[in-house]
């Protein structure tokens, strides 16, 4: 166990001697942690209008794995990005990089994992109570696109909802897992202690693997390596302390993180990178301040660093620091005729940060990137459904401190907006809800140039390149149309989405047909961009309740039938090509049987083979073949006197299949060499909350 863990168990068992004196453990009340849930799509949660998925409970404790990416592969729409087992940054619709927004309880993690495809993002699914997946108007109000989206990682690390009564107590949580593909060790611990006017927190975690076993044999450096990827192991901590004071009409709270993470690039045997953010939040809510139903106020400020080290040696190092703030104000819900009410929310943002990268291989020059935005959302619910509409508008300064490369000392200046309308006709009846509900939704897209995207110069190991920024560069522009609709019966549901997306002028580094540095030359322009994909999802009741398709028995517990598919076409219409790393089509089917409180779930997923790979600077593209993927896992929950929890296991690649992401750059990049999915695996994993 690392140091810096131990020093936090230490500091938790302190803040629980702390409170003692008064401590009444509220396992009547509370005997376990609340679920907090931040919903952004709509001020009322109508579904269809804002499409969203998320994670909670249990069933994000079977999908917690490594990287965010990897936790949320699978969802519709959505999958991982990775570069090996350590990295992974999560796609949507086939768009990638900082057209997802990633968040953390609303706010900026400024690490710079946009960048470069082996930087890390400094979010661990295991100090995570909630992740979300929003699109359409519910991205526009965290300033996101609505086409791309935004993923927002919930904690309760600032108590939003006061779990403790005028008598106080402690409750906590413990989590331990061991095993998988990299034979993972982790631990994690939160404890919450308070009363009615206050709630303190804080939390650690701990991660440790080795190298990832897969279904070939690997080299490194030339040398045999058995079924191991060279240089993928990693190890994790982190942790925070919160608190939280509690008003009449609302709280105040402020948090301070820690995450630190070292992992080998995959890519280059001899290099690791130590990566560590420290990240302070402030957050307040008030309700009826005067004017409006509530006004909420968010502050944070982080500072990052990451730096590569080849054979031990420091060498190439990112540092980042960055300043986020959010103001929103809810106003009144107002009647209208018709019995029509009309709900709105206003707000402005600001965000500022700046990067200095330095050493041999750093191809970034020194850069500050300020933005403005202001945004607005407005609600009109009816007899018959919702309609929505958002939008923002935002001005961006970007600047090249000190002349870099070909490019000069200078400023340029964006002011993108966006907006998305959309609408649900709702024709459900009865209760349980039975019937359809259809939704379309209607979005323009505008997006400032990234900071590298302009500027950058130099070699880029990670994409095998030599990237060139374009300083010259226009605004990102996209349109997207969006049609849904979803029945429900009971216990059973299906859902189907379409859309369509067309660019004007879609940011892509595209190859020069031309060498430097002995590097092939990719350097930043605009195309013309099309995207068009389906999504469902479905869900049948074969056994348990009257609804049941096979028997309407329910002793030995209900047995559902859940199903998921996507497809994605993403074409490069400029040069005739499809756009690279996009998902290939998926589907996959899950049986789960649910006998007394446990929970089985066996199943596959199948995906299919992505031949449509644009060609590079060394000839045409690396086509990954079709696979199947078996996976089963069992989750059985425990209670113990005033303490509960669960235990679970998971088997992934059941038949120790050999399959290859077509979302990871490693696959053209390293061909033959790169790393591929993980070998056959066993999880085991226990909670115990108190």
């Amino acid at each position: 166990m690392s140091s810096f863990f131990a020093r936090s168990l230490i500091a938790t068992a302190a803040l629980a001697s702390l409170h003692a004196a008064h401590s009444q453990t509220l396992a009547q009340a509370a005997p376990s942690l609340t679920e907090v849930t931040i919903i952004a799509p709509t001020l009322t949660t109508q579904g269809g209008l804002a499409p969203t998925d998320s994670l909670s409970g249990n069933a994000l404790t079977q999908r917690q794995s490594t990287t965010l990416g990897e936790t949320l592969d699978g969802l519709p729409g959505v999958a991982n990005a990775s570069f090996g087992p350590n990295v992974g940054r999560p796609t949507v619709r086939g768009l990638e990089g900082d057209r997802v927004r990633l968040l953390q309880n609303g706010g900026l993690s400024f690490d710079v994992s946009g960048a470069s495809p082996d930087h890390a993002v400094p979010l661990d699914p295991l100090s995570t109570e909630r992740i979300e997946v929003l699109r359409g108007p519910a991205a526009l109000l965290r300033g996101g696109s609505p086409l791309g989206g935004v993923i927002n990682v919930v904690d309760n690390r600032i108590a939003r909802v006061n779990p403790f009564d005028a008598k106080g107590g402690v409750i906590g949580r413990v989590a331990a897992r061991a095993g998988g593909a990299a034979s993972e060790r982790s631990q994690a611990v939160l404890l919450e202690t308070g009363n009615d006017r206050y709630a303190l927190h804080i939390d650690a975690f701990n991660r440790q693997a080795g190298d990832l076993r897969v279904p070939r044999n690997m080299a490194c450096d030339g040398t045999p390596n058995g079924r191991r990827v060279c240089n993928s192991a990693n190890d994790t901590q982190g942790g925070a302390i919160g608190g939280t004071l509690f008003g009449d009409r609302g709280y105040v709270g402020f948090s301070s993180s820690d995450y630190r993470s070292t992992y080998g690039t995959v890519a280059e045997p001899h290099v690791t990178i130590g990566m560590q953010r420290q990240q302070n939040h402030l957050e307040s809510w008030i309700r009826n301040p005067g004017w409006g139903q509530s006004l909420k106020v968010q502050v944070g400020y982080t500072r990052y660093a990451h730096t590569e080290f080849e054979s031990g040696s420091p060498g190439t190092r990112f540092a980042n620091q960055g300043l986020d703030a959010r103001l929103e104000w809810r106003d009144h819900d107002r009647p209208l005729a018709n019995g029509w009410v009309h709900e709105s929310l206003w707000g402005f943002d600001h965000e500022r940060n700046e990067l200095v990268a330095d050493g041999a291989e750093k191809f970034l020059g020194p850069m500050q990137t300020s933005r403005q935005s202001v945004f607005t959302f407005h609600g009109l619910r009816t007899a018959w459904g919702q309609i929505n509409a958002a939008a923002r508008g935002e001005t961006v300064r970007t600047a090249l401190l000190e002349n870099f490369g070909p490019s000069l000392a200078q400023v340029k200046r964006d002011q993108p907006w966006s907006f998305s309308l959309g609408a649900v006709r709702n024709l459900r009846q009865g209760q349980p809800a039975y019937g359809w509900q259809h939704s379309i939704t209607l979005s323009q897209s505008q997006r400032a140039p990234k900071d590298y995207e302009r500027f950058a110069f130099g070699q880029h190991i990670a994409t095998a390149a030599f990237e060139q920024g374009n300083p010259n560069l226009g605004l990102e522009k996209g349109r997207q149309l969006e049609l849904g609709t979803e029945w429900v019966g009971g216990p059973h549901r299906w859902a189907f989405t379409a859309y369509q997306a067309d660019f004007s002028n879609f940011i892509s580094l595209q190859p020069q047909g031309q060498m430097q540095d002995d590097l092939p030359l990719y350097a930043y322009s605009g195309v013309r961009a099309r995207m068009i994909g389906w999504e469902s999802s479905a869900r049948l009741r074969l056994r348990g309740g009257a609804a049941a398709i096979l028997s309407p028995d329910a002793q030995s517990g209900p047995m559902d039938l859940e199903f998921r598919a996507d497809q994605v076409r993403a074409d490069d219409l400029t040069h005739r090509q499809p756009l690279p790393r996009i998902a290939p089509t998926r589907v996959a089917a899950d049986l789960v049987w649910s006998p007394g409180r446990g929970q089985l779930r066996v199943g596959f997923q199948h995906v299919a083979a992505q031949r449509r790979v644009p060609a590079t600077a060394e000839g045409p593209g690396i086509v990954t073949g079709s696979y199947t993927l078996w996976n089963a896992a069992w989750l059985q929950p425990w209670r113990y006197g005033a303490s509960q929890g669960q235990w679970f296991a998971r088997l992934d690649n059941l038949t120790n299949e050999l399959a290859y992401a077509s979302t990871s750059i490693l696959t053209q990049t390293l061909g033959v060499n790169a790393p591929p999915l993980p070998a056959r695996s066993l999880r085991v994993g226990l909670q115990a909350s108190f």
